[in-house]
């Protein structure tokens, strides 16, 4: 052993640097396990490190060259200024002295909170937050805060009071409210509908129609957060200003009513200032061979136009702004709103009419009914109707008023042409004249408005046959409701005449959706309001209930396909702006122990469920 040691001899490097000889060992070893791989082996190496490499360029380097969020493609609902609700703004961070950001909650809601508070809790007084990026003294953001929560919560002259929810009941429809309201602002913030199950939104005008049309619900059940959080959006980016074709009928209703209404009720002049502006941009309409309004026009180039599908227009469409446009007038001290739409009401009173009964359609170039349309009081005729009475209501009930005179003619027209009764079950309901002339036992869902309307109409005067058709009607606008598995009403019934159904009231498969519609509610809130009869409570109690079990989805509520089955309803993955607009404030209103929350003597409803007051003149 001894002499195998001593013939042992280790060479080192003349450097005395201890790394390099582990440099060259290391270097000599990996080489040396390198060319002892296989060659399928070294392949895999090859990709694994090429991978490496690739990983590092996608997630590490190409972020630091992106380009700004101003250069990239405009999306194409950026011109009309949807504020990006789930965007964060770490834009505004960048580094600076004193710098302070400003954190709208409309635009960063806290991820950690729910975004709908329960009822009852107490609201976040800081509608809008200060946050110090560098530090800055306390108490200069306290006033700032305060600043801006007094601009934005200023009791406004003429504003009226509400005190939020006072029962069970209506408590039940804020939640309704608030979960609709959370799935829309976190979904479809600044856009016109909610998808509530693939959470997403639709736009048919851009014009941020849940929004506006929920303004007045918001403020009438005192939910200040939700009403503070749709005033600023308002404010800030709705703009007329944009390239938009939009439809006369359905803005005013909904827009301008909607931003009347809460002008009315809150006295923010803000609101005016919206609608005078979309007034004016909705006035080319008028300015047709005949007066009759054309049905479409585009707000940034004033363009009016009949609408693609037609040369004609609805009926509903030209007789359903008056009550607007009056107001608009009145609010505004111009009285150029008020003269065109009042021009219609004149050209409309000098038609040749059935018994005070119209076509569905009219045209705006000659100014005449389309010959051998159908009447109804459903779609497209509806709302002629319900204004006759309104504008009378509005203007202070005039003893010489054509526009009565034309309402009461039309309604004795329905009592002799439309009116039929089911022979088993002795429902009362309200058809159809196809080509003006053939009876059709058909009647929309919108049809069923009629019972509310001619109760107020009875209520301010008209006669006692106005009222029994009205407790006849809502009886039967009930039952289509109740003999549905679902408890929900179909879009259309149909009513038996000769025995060809085994049933008095039957719904053809095509028929069978329900879209939260508000019409039938509505008539029940006239009928609470008018008589003090709580049993109208119960009947939209159990109908409340049926929404909540069959159209409650997790991000809202839904419009469904089929109410014949409660196991396959077929949800349509739509939440339109009337649920919120109209059908929620009229349950709610419905459900109020103070059936004159709402003084009919004072404010008038129009189509869209929107509060305009009454004049004496």
């Amino acid at each position: 052993m001894e002499g195998k040691i001593e013939h042992v001899s280790v060479i080192l490097p003349v450097s005395n640097d201890p790394l390099i000889v582990g440099n060259v060992s290391s270097r000599k070893s990996l080489k040396r396990h390198w060319n002892q791989l296989s060659r399928f082996q070294k392949n895999l190496a090859c990709i694994v490190l090429a991978g490496v490499c690739i990983f590092y360029v996608i997630f590490f380097v190409l972020p630091l060259n992106e380009p700004s969020r101003s250069s990239d493609v405009m999306d194409p609902m950026e011109h009309i200024q949807i504020a990006p609700f789930k965007e964060r703004h770490e834009r505004f961070a960048s580094s600076g002295v004193k710098e302070i950001k400003l954190t709208d909650t409309l635009a960063n809601p806290p991820t950690e909170e729910p975004l709908a508070k329960p009822v009852g809790q107490q609201p976040d007084t800081s509608l809008v937050q200060l946050e110090i990026v560098q530090s800055e003294p306390k108490e200069i953001v306290d006033n700032e805060e305060s600043v801006l929560e007094e601009t934005h919560r200023v009791a406004f002259p003429g504003a009226k009071d509400f005190k939020g929810p006072t029962n069970d009941r209506q408590r039940a429809v804020v939640e309704a409210v608030l979960h609709s309201w959370k799935g829309y602002k976190e979904y479809a913030w600044g856009h016109d509908n909610l998808k509530p199950i693939s959470m997403g939104y639709s736009d048919w005008f851009g014009l941020g129609l849940t929004l506006v049309d929920t303004l007045d619900t918001l403020y009438i059940m005192d939910l200040q957060d939700e009403y503070d959080e749709a005033r600023t959006w308002i404010d800030k980016y709705l703009k007329f200003d944009v390239n938009r074709e939009v439809n006369l009928f359905e803005v005013t209703i909904r827009v301008v009513g909607g931003l009347l209404s809460a002008y009315h009720l809150s006295g923010d002049r803000m609101f005016l200032d919206k609608a005078i502006d979309l007034g004016n941009r909705l006035l080319p309409c008028f300015d047709s061979p005949s007066g009759i309004p054309f049905s479409d026009v585009n707000i940034g180039s004033l363009a009016a136009h009949a609408p693609k599908w037609s040369p004609d227009s609805s009926t509903s469409e030209v007789t359903t702004i008056q009550l607007e446009f009056r107001d608009l007038s009145r609010s505004s001290d111009n009285p150029v709103f008020e003269k065109v739409a009042s021009r219609v009401n004149v050209k409309i009173h000098e038609l040749d009419k059935n018994e005070g009964l119209v076509p569905i359609f009219i045209n705006a170039n000659t100014g005449q009914f389309r010959n051998f349309a159908t009447v109804s009081l459903g779609a497209r005729a509806d709302s002629y109707y319900e204004y006759l009475l309104k504008q009378w209501l509005q203007t202070g009930k005039k003893n010489d008023d054509f526009l009565i005179t034309d309402y009461q003619q039309s309604i004795r027209g329905v009592l002799n042409q439309l009116v039929r009764t089911t022979p088993n079950e002795k429902h009362v309901y309200v058809g159809e004249l196809l080509n003006g002339k053939d009876f059709k036992p058909k009647m929309d869902h919108l049809t069923c408005y009629l019972p509310g309307t001619l109760l107020l109409g009875y209520k301010n005067g008209m006669p006692k046959t106005h009222l029994r058709l009205a407790t006849d009607l809502l009886e039967t606008c009930y039952q289509t409701y109740m003999k549905q598995p679902t408890q929900l009403a179909p879009e259309i019934s149909y009513f038996n005449v000769n025995g060809e159904s085994e049933t008095d009231i039957y719904v053809k498969t095509n028929d069978a959706h329900n879209l939260l519609r508000p019409e039938f509610i509505e008539s029940l809130y006239y009928f609470y309001a008018i008589t003090g009869n709580r049993t109208y409570q119960d009947m939209g109690w159990t109908i409340f209930e049926a929404f909540n079990r069959y159209t409650k989805v997790k991000n809202g509520y839904t419009s469904i396909g089929n109410v014949k089955n409660p196991l396959n309803t077929r949800p349509r993955d739509m939440m339109e702006s009337f649920w919120l607009g109209e059908t929620l404030k009229y349950f709610y209103l419905l459900f109020s122990d103070d059936r004159n929350e709402i003084d009919l003597d004072k404010y008038v409803f129009n189509s869209e469920a929107h509060l305009l007051p009454i004049r004496d003149d």
